[in-house]
């Protein structure tokens, strides 16, 4: 009986070699892995400027839609290819630009790759981020890897219906004579429920100008 024991014990120990050895294995290969994605190789999230506005530091990048190229393009055209900008202009296209990138929502790596934030001024910037990601944003499933299946708006126009000037004035003390108020109608890829009739507010912010509110 004692034999028998002995016996079993030792055909017990390959098994839990092989076990220890595997488990290792899988150890390894998760660090390698995390450490692959915080340098950036691979499937990871770091994304590649195309291009940039110069003196305004508005960026275009590898994951913006066809049609934010295209808007991105002329507003490119406009500032640097003219010693005076037209401003309703102006307005008019950062207006586009901003609702296009903030409600295209199937070009976000995750919930806190909140579009449109390049557009807003800047002390208004930390609310507008809290209230998007605990809104808008607050349902996107992670795409670091490509392999996200869930259904998001893309939106493939955005015409400006009216534009006009007026005077801002937020609770906080911030004020522009010559603010842009700016409606506008959206066409999405898909209807999903979003917002198609907003309405934006512009107001200068040293040579820029900035969306300082924004009502559905």
């Amino acid at each position: 009986m004692r034999r028998e024991r002995k016996k079993r014990r030792l055909k017990t120990w390959p098994l839990v070699l092989i076990f220890f050895i595997v488990t290792i294995g899988i150890l390894i290969y998760c660090a390698i892995d995390i450490k692959n994605s915080l340098k950036g190789k691979g499937n990871s999230n770091q994304v590649q400027v195309l291009n940039e506005i110069n003196d305004y530091g508005y960026k275009l990048e590898e994951t913006d839609s066809k049609y934010f190229k295209t808007l991105f393009n002329q507003l490119k055209k406009l500032l640097e290819e003219n010693e005076t900008v037209d401003e309703e202009a102006y307005a008019s296209l950062v207006s586009q630009l901003f609702i296009t990138d903030f409600y295209s929502l199937d070009a976000s790596i995750n919930k806190n790759d909140i579009g449109g934030r390049q557009f807003v001024y800047s002390k208004f910037e930390e609310t507008f981020l809290k209230l998007a990601k605990g809104s808008v944003y607050k349902y996107v499933e992670n795409n670091t890897y490509g392999k996200r299946k869930q259904d998001l708006p893309s939106i493939t126009n955005v015409e400006v219906t009216d534009i006009k000037k007026g005077t801002y004035k937020s609770d906080s003390g911030v004020e522009d004579e010559e603010a842009f108020d700016v409606s506008l109608k959206v066409t999405y890829k898909e209807d999903l429920g979003y917002p198609t009739v907003i309405n934006l507010t512009l107001i200068h912010e040293d040579n820029k100008l900035v969306v300082a509110s924004m009502k559905q």
